[in-house]
């Protein structure tokens, strides 16, 4: 029994680049292009269903492709990203600006340096997982798209490669970059691509 899942990141929010973590902000009108262009080529019969984290960069797009595709839509809340805590709306420059230090120490170990009220890595890492588990559960085979954020991309290539939570910053996921990973029971689960 294995399961492929294809993750679509979101593309570009309106607002640009920041830690916007779990707030709601839509994507802009490159990100839908960004968004549209990944899929373009796909095949209609690519996936058997659309699964979504319920924020709106990535729930509008998969709303609009699953009726494009007549495929089944789900929302999982558990799929949101991770919370930035103290760092949700802000910029790079901004934080660089205020302490660098504590953005170097934050990539370099975000389980013992994340930001000041920020959801803890293992927290988010679990709940993915729980996610992941219910998605096999449920469709056994086959192969679904995920659409979600950098933060459960990483997540699920963590779980995957058995990557230790400090780590898993070190992943970069482009705006609308796809990743394949297969969850098999039997085999062990693999990373089979990232674009």
């Amino acid at each position: 029994m294995s399961l492929h899942l294809e993750f679509l990141r979101h593309g570009e929010p309106a607002g640009g680049p920041r830690y916007r973590g779990q707030t709601d902000d839509p994507l802009n009108e490159n990100g839908w292009r960004q968004m549209q262009s990944a899929v373009q080529d796909l095949p209609a019969d690519r996936w058997e269903a659309v699964i979504s984290s319920p924020l709106r960069r990535c729930r509008e797009f998969a709303e609009w492709l699953a009726r494009q595709r007549g495929l089944p839509l789900q929302l999982d809340a558990r799929l949101k990203e991770i919370g930035f805590g103290a760092w949700e709306g802000r910029t790079y420059a901004e934080l660089k600006a205020e302490d660098e230090e504590a953005i170097r120490r934050f990539y370099t170990d975000p389980v013992r340096h994340r930001p000041p009220g920020a959801e803890p890595v293992a927290e988010f890492r679990a709940r993915v997982e729980a996610a992941l588990h219910d998605l096999l559960a449920t469709y056994g085979e086959g192969r679904l798209l995920v659409v979600a954020h950098a933060g459960v991309i990483r997540a699920a290539i963590a779980r995957v490669l058995q990557v230790p939570d400090r780590a898993m910053m070190r992943v970069r996921i482009p705006y609308a970059g796809r990743v394949g990973i297969e969850l098999d029971g039997e085999r062990g689960d693999a990373l089979l691509y990232i674009r």
